[in-house]
Formats: structure tokens, sequence, C-alpha cells
């Protein structure tokens, strides 16, 4: 699977996706199709725990007093990720494997597994 979760109103995730020419990706854009309850569980089993993965946004939301006794685990999660993602950085998925983030490393990374 080839995907990459992203916001159409950043300038940065459409810099890193033309850079990184992913015309065979499926795209989402989380602003006008927001995230599967389905689709947050499968970035779920790919990525372990997404307290781990997501920990600085995660904490965030406990600083508002959000969290699974507030909101549905599931509306925790997807909250966490399509966070994450609006904080301008893309989520791609590639051949199982999860990468979050625009950094120059992030970014190197990507381009190594699309190798």
């Amino acid at each position: 699977m080839r995907k990459v979760y992203y916001l159409s109103t950043c300038d940065t995730c459409k810099r890193i996706m033309k850079e990184l020419d992913l015309s065979d990706f499926e795209k989402q854009d989380i602003k006008t199709e927001p995230m599967t309850a389905e689709q947050v569980d499968e970035m779920k089993a790919l990525a372990g725990s997404y307290e781990a993965l997501f920990s600085k946004v995660a904490r965030k939301y406990r600083a508002l007093g959000l969290n699974e006794q507030t909101l549905s685990e599931d509306d925790f999660r997807k909250h966490i990720i399509e966070e994450y993602t609006f904080l301008k950085r893309p989520v791609f998925i590639i051949d199982e494997q999860i990468f979050i983030g625009n950094s120059k490393k992030n970014v190197a990374a990507v381009a190594d597994a699309l190798k």
C-alpha cells in the first residue's frame, strides 16, 4: 500500500509531495475527507502504540482534558492523527511502514523507502 494523508492548504505538504513524486500514491486530503475509524485502526496496527507515535499531540490533548474517557478511543486516535497532520506533517504509508513529518531526515527516509 502506498498512501499519503495530507492537508491541501499546507504549502509544506504540497512541496514535499511534489519533491517525492507521489504519482502512484493514493492520496487523502483530511481537510475535505476526514479519516474514518477504520483508517485510524489500520494506522494504529501499522504504527504500534499511537500514544508513543503521537505522544506530543496526545500530551496536548490530555492537557486540554481530552482523553479516552472524555472521547471514545477511536475519536481520540482520530483527533491525534488529524492534529498531527494539521501540524503540517504529512503521514506516509509505504508498504506497511509509516513515516510522519516534514523534517529532511523523514523526507529522506520516505525517498529511500520508495527506491
